[in-house]
C-alpha cells in the first residue's frame, strides 16, 4: 500500500514514490525506497500492467477481482501523477535521505546557469531583431509616405539636367498666388491659375562657401521665350511674348515653372538647375512646423488688407500671421512691391536661421513635422522629385554658412515707357556686374579681401586712360578648348561692343588654363579698354617691353576660364553701389 494509506510513513510524499529509470527512460512507482530499479523487461511488463489497470478502473467489477498487494499497487500506477521526494525542513542536500540511496540519475537536475543565460540571450536577441525589423518597416513606410506627398512637374528640358556636387547650383524658388489649400479662398485672384508672384534665384557657389539669393520683381517688364511644355495630351510649345510682366511666365497661357526657368535664364544668363514652387499653405505649414519665425517691426502695424497686426518690436509668428507678414504691401516702406520684397527677404533670412538652429535640428518632432510640411507644400521638378534626391540637394545647401547667404534684388528702374509708374525694367548698368558676380561665385558679403587684392594688382596695369572701342586692335586666338570660341568673341566684339579692328586667328598652338592679353607699353590704353569689356583680371594682362607699331594688334588668347562670348572672364571685386542686400545671419526690423 502507498504512503497515504500508511499515514505518510517516514515523511514520504506520494509524489516521491515515482523515480526515473535511466535504462528505460520511464518513471516507475517504488513503495520501498531501498528497492532497486527494475530492468527494462520488468518496466515493459509494468507498463503493460498500467494500461490494463487503466482499463480496470473504468470497470469496477474487474478491479475488485484483483488479489494481493502487488496487484493492488499495480492497479494504482495509472492514477498517480509523476512524483518527487519531499525534503524535510533542514535536511541536507544529497542522496538517500530517510532510507536507501537512490541513483543520482533518478533525481531531477537543476538546469545549469549557463543554459539559462543562453536562453535569455536568445530571447532578448529575438525581441531586438523583431523591433529592428518593425522599425525598418515603419521607417520604410514613412519614407514611402513622404515620397507620395511630393508633387512634381516634368519641365521638358528647361533645366540643366540636374545639379552636381562639384559644381555651382542654381535653384529657382517660386511663390505662386494660386488659391490652393484650406483657408486660402480669400487670397489672390479668384479666377487665376496663379502667377510667379514671388521669385528668387538662389545661387550656391561651387565651393559652397557662399550663396546669393536674388529676388526678381513680379512687375518687371521682360520678354518671355517660347516654352516647351508637357501636357496630358502631349508636348506642345507655348509661344513667347515680348514686353510683358515677368509674373505671367507662370500659369498664364498654360505656362509651367519650366517657362519661368527659361525666362530667368534669358534675363540673367544663368542656367537654372531646378525649381521649387510653394503656395500660400507652404508659408503657414512650414512656419508652424518649426515653431514660428522671429520678425522685427520698427513701428506698430495694422494692415486691414493682409490682416497683419503687430506692435513695435520683435514677435514670433506662424501660420496665418506669417502669411500676412509676407503678403503685406501697405505696412512698410512706400507700399510698393519692391519694399514688400525687402520684407520677404528679412522673413526668409530669419526662417533660415531658425531651420539651422539647434532648437530645430535637435528636435525629432520638429524635423518630422518639417519633413511632412515641406513634402506636402512644395512642388518640384522631376529631377529632384524624391526624398533621396531632395536629401542630396539639402545636404549641399546646408554646407553654406548663413553669414555668407546674401539676399539681393535684381537692379531695376521705373519703366520709362509709362506715365503712371506701375512696372520696372532691368537697370543693365548695375545688373550685369551682379550677374557676373553670381556666375563667378563671388559672394556679396566676402568682398573686402578680394577687393583689396584686386586694387593692389590692378594699380599698376589698369589705372589710367582708356582708348575708344573703335581704336582697339586685337587678334583673337582660341586656346580654351571651346569650339568656335574665337569667332563667337569676334562677333560679340564687333557687333555689340564696336571693336571693329579685331580678327579671328583660329586655334592657339596649345590650350591654356587662363585667358591672356599681350600688349606693348604704347597699347596700354587699348588693353585697359578691352579688359573692361571682357572682364579680364589684372593677372591676365601681359605687358611687353618694346612699343608696337601703329597698326600692330594686341594678342588675346582665350583660356580655360573663357565661358562664352560676352561673359566676363572674372567677376567684379565688389557689387555696384546701390545694390540692395540683406544678410541671412542678421535681423533687420521692417520699417
Amino acid at each position: 500500500m502507498d504512503a497515504h494509506s500508511r499515514g505518510r510513513a517516514d515523511d514520504i510524499d506520494p509524489a516521491d514514490q515515482w523515480v526515473l529509470n535511466p535504462q528505460t527512460g520511464n518513471y516507475e512507482l517504488r513503495l520501498d525506497q531501498s528497492a532497486g530499479q527494475s530492468s527494462p523487461s520488468a518496466q515493459s511488463s509494468r507498463s503493460t500492467g498500467r494500461r490494463g489497470a487503466a482499463t480496470s478502473r473504468t470497470s469496477p467489477s474487474k478491479a475488485s477481482g484483483a488479489a494481493g498487494p502487488a496487484s493492488s499497487a499495480g492497479s494504482r500506477t495509472a492514477g498517480v501523477p509523476g512524483q518527487r521526494r519531499r525534503r524535510a525542513p533542514g535536511a541536507p542536500d544529497g542522496p538517500g535521505r530517510g532510507g536507501g540511496t537512490p541513483s543520482a540519475a533518478g533525481r531531477r537536475k537543476r538546469k545549469p546557469e549557463k543554459s539559462r543565460k543562453k536562453k535569455a540571450l536568445m530571447w532578448t536577441s529575438g525581441v531586438t531583431a523583431g523591433a529592428v525589423v518593425a522599425l525598418a518597416i515603419t521607417a520604410f513606410a514613412y519614407y514611402e509616405h513622404l515620397n507620395g506627398n511630393i508633387s512634381t512637374v516634368d519641365i521638358a528640358g528647361a533645366g540643366s539636367g540636374g545639379f552636381k556636387k562639384d559644381q555651382a547650383i542654381n535653384i529657382l524658388v517660386i511663390g505662386t498666388d494660386k488659391r490652393t489649400g484650406d483657408g486660402n479662398e480669400g487670397y489672390g485672384d479668384k479666377n487665376s491659375a496663379g502667377h510667379a508672384d514671388t521669385t528668387i534665384l538662389f545661387h550656391v557657389s561651387k565651393d559652397r562657401t557662399n550663396a546669393t539669393a536674388m529676388s526678381i520683381p513680379r512687375d518687371l517688364m521682360t520678354d518671355i521665350p517660347d516654352c516647351e511644355t508637357k501636357t496630358p495630351e502631349g508636348t506642345k510649345v507655348i509661344p513667347g511674348e515680348q514686353r510683358v510682366r515677368f509674373n505671367t511666365s507662370l500659369g498664364q497661357a498654360g505656362r509651367d515653372p519650366g517657362c519661368t526657368m527659361r525666362t530667368v535664364k534669358e534675363i540673367t544668363g544663368l542656367t537654372v538647375d531646378h525649381f521649387m514652387m510653394a503656395d500660400f499653405n507652404a508659408v503657414k505649414t512650414l512656419t508652424t512646423a518649426i515653431g514660428g519665425v522671429e520678425v522685427c517691426v520698427g513701428k506698430d502695424v495694422d494692415d486691414k488688407r493682409s490682416k497683419l497686426k503687430l506692435t513695435k518690436g520683435k514677435h514670433v509668428i506662424e501660420g496665418e500671421d506669417a502669411l500676412a507678414f509676407v503678403r503685406t504691401r501697405h505696412a512698410f516702406g512706400n507700399e510698393s512691391d519692391l519694399d514688400r520684397i525687402k520684407t520677404q527677404q528679412q522673413f526668409l533670412s530669419s526662417m533660415i536661421r531658425k531651420m539651422k538652429s539647434n532648437e530645430t535640428l535637435t528636435s525629432p518632432s520638429k524635423m518630422l513635422d518639417l519633413a511632412e510640411a515641406a513634402t506636402e507644400a512644395l512642388t518640384v521638378d522631376t529631377g529632384i522629385g524624391s526624398i533621396k534626391k531632395l536629401q542630396d540637394l539639402g545636404s549641399e545647401l546646408a554646407k553654406v554658412n548663413p553669414k555668407n547667404i546674401t539676399f539681393t534684388t535684381l537692379p531695376v528702374v521705373d519703366n520709362p515707357a509709362e506715365t503712371v509708374k506701375a512696372t520696372v525694367v532691368v537697370n543693365q548698368e548695375k545688373a550685369q556686374p551682379l550677374f557676373s558676380m553670381m556666375r563667378n561665385d563671388i559672394s556679396l558679403t566676402e568682398v573686402k579681401k578680394k577687393e583689396k587684392d584686386a586694387k593692389t594688382a590692378q594699380a599698376a596695369l589698369l589705372k589710367g586712360a582708356r582708348a575708344a572701342a573703335s581704336e582697339v586692335r586685337v587678334d583673337v586666338y582660341n586656346g580654351s578648348g571651346r569650339t568656335g570660341g574665337a569667332q563667337a568673341t569676334i562677333n560679340w566684339l564687333q557687333n555689340d561692343q564696336g571693336v571693329l579692328k579685331s580678327s579671328n586667328k583660329s586655334n592657339a598652338p596649345q590650350e591654356i588654363a587662363r585667358t591672356t592679353l599681350e600688349f606693348a607699353p604704347n597699347q596700354a590704353d587699348q588693353a585697359r579698354k578691352l579688359a573692361d569689356l571682357m572682364g579680364l583680371p589684372a593677372t591676365a594682362l601681359k605687358q611687353g617691353t618694346a612699343d608696337a607699331g601703329e597698326t600692330e594688334p594686341m594678342k588675346l588668347t582665350l583660356g580655360g576660364d573663357f565661358k562664352g562670348a560676352g561673359v566676363p572672364i572674372a567677376g567684379p571685386a565688389k557689387a555696384p553701389d546701390g545694390v540692395q542686400k540683406v544678410v541671412a545671419d542678421k535681423q533687420v526690423c521692417a520699417e
